[in-house]
């Protein structure tokens, strides 16, 4: 799963976290500089076939995606400063209804100075905040719902709807034999909605399910400086990718690998590319605990 969301680093911390370039070699730079250089805040002049589809991930060195059931204590101020920074600069994160409920999801861009930067460029204050969820179960406790700012739209293959909410709710109900069509989702995610670029942030089931509909783009994967271990009396633990096994594996290539600077234990970040049409950013950690 993605990192928890934690403070929002750039409420509390004066020196931004620095990345290390490895590679390609060259001097540090922020996560913001690392985010302007990928071309996340670019949105293209035509509209195109499908918006642009990132994941952001974390997990152990042995693979773990969350220790007892929750993304949060494996992330470190490095991480989120990953996690806030790529929600600044997207129009839309999805998310899968479990990860939503685990992970109490509350509002998108809790910064005022985020929003702010966001809406100089040309962007709504905040992103769009779009749940994955079959069942709609999906409980008015939930922050994220209570939060009369946000704009929530659930993509479900289901009839139903949420009870009234404070937040902004509408729908995209694109089934396929009884089950949510994501592709199609996605697609009207950007017709209906203007979305151009998405930030995934799981959970393992969700990922998974982008890469087998094969409208993944690129990934941002942190792997934190720990060893887990074990398996939990209910099956197997999850991974940041949850299912069948790909038959052939996913093939990637590393695009960007850096350390982070000042920081122990340090992390590094890395954009790796799947083979078209999916790509890949990877972020792995380094390090000890």
């Amino acid at each position: 799963m993605a990192a928890h969301p934690g403070k929002d680093q750039s409420e509390t911390v004066a020196e931004p976290v620095r990345l290390e370039r490895l590679l390609p070699p060259g001097a540090p730079g922020t996560v913001a500089e690392i985010i302007e250089q990928i071309g996340l805040w670019e949105r293209p002049e035509e509209v195109p076939k499908r918006p642009r589809v990132v994941l952001n991930m974390i997990s152990t060195v042995d693979g773990r995606a969350s220790l007892n059931g929750r993304s949060g204590p494996l992330s470190d101020r490095a991480d989120r400063a990953l996690f806030h920074g790529l929600r600044s600069a997207v129009d839309a994160v999805l998310v899968g209804a479990g990860t939503v409920r685990t992970e109490r999801y509350g509002r998108m861009i809790p910064d005022a100075s985020r929003r702010a930067q966001r809406a100089q460029r040309g962007l709504s204050e905040e992103p769009l905040a779009c749940i994955v969820s079959g069942r709609l179960a999906l409980d008015g406790e939930i922050p994220l719902l209570g939060e009369p700012s946000a704009r929530v739209v659930i993509l479900t293959a289901s009839a139903a709807s949420l009870s009234a909410t404070a937040a902004e709710v509408d729908y995209v109900r694109s089934a396929r034999d009884g089950r949510l069509d994501l592709t199609a989702a996605v697609v009207e995610l950007g017709t209906r909605f203007g979305v151009r670029s998405i930030l995934c942030e799981g959970g393992p089931h969700l990922a998974m399910q982008l890469l087998e509909a094969r409208v993944l783009d690129e990934l941002f994967l942190s792997v934190a400086p720990l060893l887990a271990g074990g398996e939990p009396a209910g099956g197997e633990a999850l991974r940041i990718l949850a299912g069948g096994e790909l038959q052939p594996p996913v093939a990637l290539d590393r695009l960007h690998v850096a350390p982070l600077a000042q920081l122990k234990p340090e992390r590094a970040l890395g954009l790796v590319p799947f083979p078209q049409p999916v790509g890949i950013d990877i972020a792995p950690e380094i390090g000890a605990a």
